[in-house]
């Protein structure tokens, strides 16, 4: 198979690759942070997740209400995306509890089958043989992990490591379906709007549910620093990583999103390494590699293929984009308005 490398590595490539490990990252600390409460015996997950909503709210609803324009998207679009991102947040950190943090990172790649099914369905994306091609090398991949040794103890662990193992599969659905959401949102209404609409509605059902299922957990912590510092760091963790998903979802969707995530469990090996001074099999860095090289395939190829399809996904968001599109209708002379409620989703 022949690459064209000069179309390969444009601007949008380069960042999409950048920003997708960085929020690897970011994910290999709450996951982390996640692993060593559940340690600890703390079992709250829905709270880790609250205090991120609150500074989504905060930050970007400021400057929401500071603009005094009207919500392009139906409210109600965000109060659906709140209730499916905290269960999916919920049920990934809940997993915790009973099975290993590599257990929960290997199967939570279960969201890229979930996610390409969605987007074909739904956003009426074309995914080309390279497109393909390279997702299957960065599965194949992650699935080299699995065979090395360096986790061959860390899988053992868990209390209940079939629970936890559902758990995962579940919250994966239910965050592939919140990343398609968003993916549309943030194409066709506005990231600011997103975001702070999202931590006012995850924030909300949060509240909700935590007075419901995890008042007397909350109750029982003995609050020292050993103990507050790992939600804090979840929460600021958590805070960047939502502020830079839309971002990487305007410039490449979400299955590369996914796709990049699937690094973090190499990540986490990699501060074990520099960190605890660990040694790891060889078959660790011919995995890297691989899903590098299936990260360069997807987000390389096929760029042209997937603009405007023809049967796009057409949704009607709301009275404020309408009137976007009657006040641009007479600068295109091709295509949809600048801040059409009716648009072409690539």
């Amino acid at each position: 198979m022949m690459f064209d490398f000069g179309r390969i590595w444009t601007p949008n490539t380069l960042i999409g690759l950048g920003l997708g490990q960085f929020l690897s990252l970011l994910i290999t600390s709450t996951g982390f942070t996640s692993s060593q409460l559940a340690k600890k015996g703390i079992n709250a997950p829905t709270s880790q997740s609250f205090l991120n909503y609150v500074f989504l709210s905060l930050v970007y609803g400021t400057i929401l209400l500071y603009r005094r324009k009207a919500l392009k998207a139906k409210w109600y679009y965000y109060i659906i995306l709140g209730l499916v991102d905290v269960e999916a947040n919920f049920l990934v950190v809940k997993a915790y509890q009973y099975t290993s943090l590599t257990s929960v990172m290997l199967l939570d790649c279960w969201s890229i089958p979930s996610v390409m099914l969605l987007t074909w369905l739904f956003l009426k994306t074309k995914y080309r043989f390279k497109k393909i091609t390279g997702v299957v090398v960065c599965v194949a991949g992650l699935v080299l992990v699995v065979f090395s040794d360096v986790h061959s103890g860390d899988r053992a662990g868990g209390s209940n490591p079939r629970k936890g193992d559902l758990l995962v599969i579940a919250g994966a659905t239910l965050y592939a379906i919140s990343n398609v959401s968003e993916e549309f949102l943030v194409k066709n209404a506005d990231r600011v709007e997103l975001m702070a609409m999202l931590g006012l509605s995850g924030g909300i059902i949060s509240a909700i549910q935590i007075s419901i299922l995890e008042r007397n957990e909350l109750k029982s912590i003995h609050w020292s620093a050993e103990a507050a510092l790992p939600f804090v760091g979840f929460a600021v963790a958590m805070f960047m990583f939502y502020s830079l998903v839309p971002v990487l979802l305007k410039i490449n969707g979400s299955t590369m999103l996914n796709l990049s995530l699937l690094t973090s469990d190499m990540w986490a090996v990699l501060i074990r390494i520099f960190a605890y001074h660990e040694k790891v099999d060889w078959m660790y860095f011919v995995s890297f590699g691989a899903v590098t090289i299936g990260l360069i395939i997807y987000s390389g190829g096929d760029i042209d293929e997937d603009q405007h399809p023809p049967n796009a996904a057409i949704v009607d968001l709301g009275p404020a984009v309408k009137q976007d599109e009657e006040a641009n209708s007479g600068n295109h002379s091709k295509g949809t308005a600048a801040g059409s409620s009716k648009t072409w989703v690539a």
